[in-house]
């Protein structure tokens, strides 16, 4: 598997759990993007032919985000750090990249235009303030589909009172990533 491949699921962690810290702040309640949070779970990433999967354990508190990466048999991957202005991945093999946002990073690192801007709020589903969007809602009015950037988020519930959602497909040309959120504490 070609190296920039095998960051994939690295990075699409990275964005989609980190990109919060730069967001401006969102409206109040309990899906709000800056909001404290501790999110496990799942990841797998496929482009093109090339898959990739994982486990995550994302922190995000006073504007800094840990994201611990770890294989299905539970090695760690990647240690991922970030804050505005700096984005860190420290992988197993000792190799560590940095850049001054997540946005270069991806950018530097896969070659993928990763929707950094949007990911932090895609995962508790809602649309980032950034841009216009499209949003299909179910009979209890939580999102069920999200169409951003170019992007489209297609959302589970684990019963009909969760507010958060338990899978997250994220899906946009030759790249999907989906995401299985094990806890919301």
């Amino acid at each position: 598997m070609p190296r920039a491949f095998a960051l994939l699921p690295v990075v699409a962690v990275a964005a989609l759990l980190s990109a919060c810290a730069t967001m401006p702040p969102a409206a109040p309640g309990p899906a709000a993007a800056d909001a404290p949070f501790v999110a496990e779970g799942r990841l797998s990433a496929k482009r093109g032919a090339d898959a990739v999967a994982g486990n995550f354990v994302w922190t995000h508190a006073d504007a800094r985000d840990t994201i611990v990466l770890d294989s299905p048999l539970g090695q760690t991957l990647a240690r991922l750090s970030g804050s505005e202005g700096r984005a860190r991945i420290e992988l197993a093999d000792g190799a560590v990249a940095e850049a001054p946002d997540w946005e270069a990073l991806t950018l530097r690192t896969l070659s993928v235009p990763l929707p950094v801007a949007g990911l932090a709020w895609w995962i508790r589903g809602r649309a980032h303030p950034r841009s216009a969007h499209g949003v299909e809602l179910d009979a209890f009015g939580r999102p069920v589909v999200l169409r951003q950037d170019g992007w489209e988020a297609v959302y589970a519930y684990s019963d009909d009172a969760a507010r958060l959602p338990s899978r997250v497909r994220l899906a946009w040309p030759d790249v999907d990533v989906r995401i299985v959120i094990d806890r919301w504490p």
